[in-house]
């Protein structure tokens, strides 16, 4: 029974922490989104106006301290432009690719399905998929997006010399531990073992990960320990 009421007073102190995140992110209406927790999972619901408030809700809560998972059934209803036809859409999305100076000419194209966009073809760096992402999830009628680029380096590093290279770059980073880090790498793919005190830490280690020239894939397996 005391296990069950610290739990549920540990439950109470963290939704209330969530709450306070989402109403202190501006880009996010904390009225719109509920917040559950139960045996310190949390879950966010409700309605938002677009998919980046939606994506903004989801990293308040993964940025409080207790947090190590977060369930999404946030719907996004995109009232401010009324229904938008997946063509509009579409056509957006390859205006965004044209007026993008990361994203090279070309290599990507979108296709729209109930509001999703779905993205496909080819870059050589992860920066560059990203920057794909961005560009349309900003869209006008946008409900998500599925990131299906594949990555295909010009750039051949041996599995020893990108291990260095992450390693080195885990050890600069200030906003983390790297001795409870281990990194692999087979071929161009990376696996990220250990444990991190925060999903911040979780996050700057996959970003160094990424940053290492040839990398295809990172296996992120970091245990978040609060």
């Amino acid at each position: 029974m005391g296990m069950t009421r610290t739990q549920h007073q540990t439950d109470h102190h963290l939704k209330a922490a969530i709450t306070d995140e989402l109403a202190w992110t501006p880009t996010v209406n904390a009225d719109r989104i509920g917040v559950a927790l139960a045996d310190g999972a949390v879950t966010l619901s409700g309605q938002v106006q677009t998919f980046p408030e939606k994506e903004a809700a989801l990293r308040a809560a993964m940025r409080v301290r207790g947090v190590t998972a977060v369930a999404d059934e946030i719907v996004v209803q995109h009232g401010a432009w009324g229904v938008r036809e997946d063509v509009d859409i579409a056509r957006e999305a390859g205006i965004a690719f044209d007026q993008s100076v990361v994203v090279p000419s070309g290599s990507v194209k979108a296709t729209v399905h109930d509001h999703m966009i779905t993205l496909t073809g080819t870059v050589d760096w992860q920066y560059q998929r990203e920057a794909a992402r961005r560009a349309v999830a900003e869209l006008p009628g946008v409900s998500g997006v599925r990131n299906t680029i594949t990555l295909k380096p010009r750039i051949e590093v041996s599995p020893a010399d990108a291990k260095k290279k992450i390693t080195a770059a885990l050890v600069r980073n200030a906003q983390l531990d790297a001795q409870h880090v281990s990194v692999e790498v087979t071929g161009s793919e990376v696996r990220l073992t250990g444990t991190v005190s925060s999903w911040a830490e979780y996050r700057q280690a996959q970003h160094a990960a990424w940053y290492a020239p040839g990398v295809t894939h990172v296996d992120n397996c970091l245990t978040v320990s609060v």
